[in-house]
């Protein structure tokens, strides 16, 4: 059984930057991909950035060259860089852990990007 628990959200001026964290317990077994979803007001939730055990990355269009995700094995967490943030970013943040058959996700957090 994985926990997941992001923090680090909040709100922030157009161009601000926030990094979101996310803190697992439980075992990640390899093969694993973590990554990070968002989801805006009245829209479906979607991929904003994941990576896997074998250290490939994958990012949505709209953040490329904004949003770094990055892991520290050592503090099991999974983190998310925003840079350049923008209004049409906001949105509530979810981490999601893939790992032993099961998918894991946390309780979110709020992103607000208003001046």
């Amino acid at each position: 059984q994985v926990q997941l628990v992001e923090s680090g959200g909040g709100l922030v001026q157009p161009g601000g930057s926030l990094r979101l964290s996310c803190a697992a317990s439980g075992s990640i077994f390899s093969p694993y991909v973590m990554g990070w979803y968002r989801r805006a007001p009245g829209k479906e939730r979607e991929l904003v950035a994941r990576l896997s055990s074998i250290h490939t990355t994958n990012y949505a269009d709209s953040v490329k060259g904004r949003f770094t995700i990055s892991r520290d094995n050592a503090k099991n967490s999974v983190y998310l860089q925003m840079n350049s943030l923008k209004a049409e970013d906001t949105a509530v943040y979810y981490c999601n852990v893939i790992t032993g058959g099961s998918v894991y996700w946390g309780q979110g957090t709020q992103v607000t990007v208003s001046s």
